[in-house]
């Protein structure tokens, strides 16, 4: 199915400073749609949430590198993962890196369908058992890909670790000891690599429809969350 579902189907470009830069400026209908549809790049398939910029300054691959996130509030630096994956092993070792946040979970959907461009809202569901969390993740997890308006973080604030599937369909954790995270993705066959490139680090457009946004109503109502 491709990438263009008809009018239902909403677009927005993510990650460019300004008009002016935009690889997309100048291009064709038939360019923009035949470029919308590729989803396989070598070995490495896309979900429908997101695409990569008309240029390709970064081309998707699969990987994982180390980073560093500065929490602006408290100024403490935590060691991050981000990792990117095939379409077809993307979900599997998104529930697979839940393991090591332990038996009990808090989870916040983050949403951007009722929100401004560039922002997002974060709905909060606390204490739910991690085994109940993944029986319903997998209930919703067509949408859950392709949904370019939606991500999840789902989180141990007592260790603390965070395991992030964000809008772009990349996953982010947090913690002070990532080793388990790295140990689940070499179980993957998924490797290291610190010249990795994500799709967030260029200009890229998201992808939704209003289906995916009644199914993200379901996923709200069924896992109980609240606003913020």
């Amino acid at each position: 199915m491709g990438f263009i579902k008809g009018r239902s189907r909403n677009t927005y470009s993510d990650g460019v400073p300004t008009k002016e830069s935009s690889s997309f400026k100048g291009i064709s209908e038939q360019q923009l749609e035949e470029h919308l549809n590729v989803a396989r790049y070598g070995s490495f398939l896309l979900t429908d949430a997101v695409r990569p910029s008309f240029d390709l300054t970064v081309v998707p691959s699969s990987g994982w590198r180390r980073d560093t996130y500065r929490d602006k509030e408290t100024c403490i630096d935590v060691p991050v993962i981000m990792a990117s994956q095939t379409r077809e092993k993307l979900f599997d070792l998104f529930i697979d890196l839940l393991d090591p946040l332990g038996d009990e979970v808090d989870v916040v959907l983050e949403t951007s369908h009722e929100a401004r461009r560039g922002g997002h809202d974060d709905l909060y569901r606390e204490q739910i058992d991690l085994p109940i969390l993944k029986s319903l993740l997998y209930d919703f997890e067509d949408s859950i890909l392709n949904d370019g308006c939606v991500g999840i973080a789902v989180l141990n604030p007592r260790v603390p670790m965070e395991v992030q599937f964000d809008e772009h369909k990349l996953l982010i954790m947090y913690g002070h000891d990532l080793e388990p995270f790295e140990e689940v993705l070499r179980q993957h066959g998924l490797w290291r690599s610190e010249t990795l490139k994500f799709i967030t680090e260029a200009e890229h457009i998201h992808s939704s429809t209003d289906e995916f946004g009644e199914r993200f109503s379901d996923l709200r109502y069924q896992l109980g969350v609240e606003g913020d």
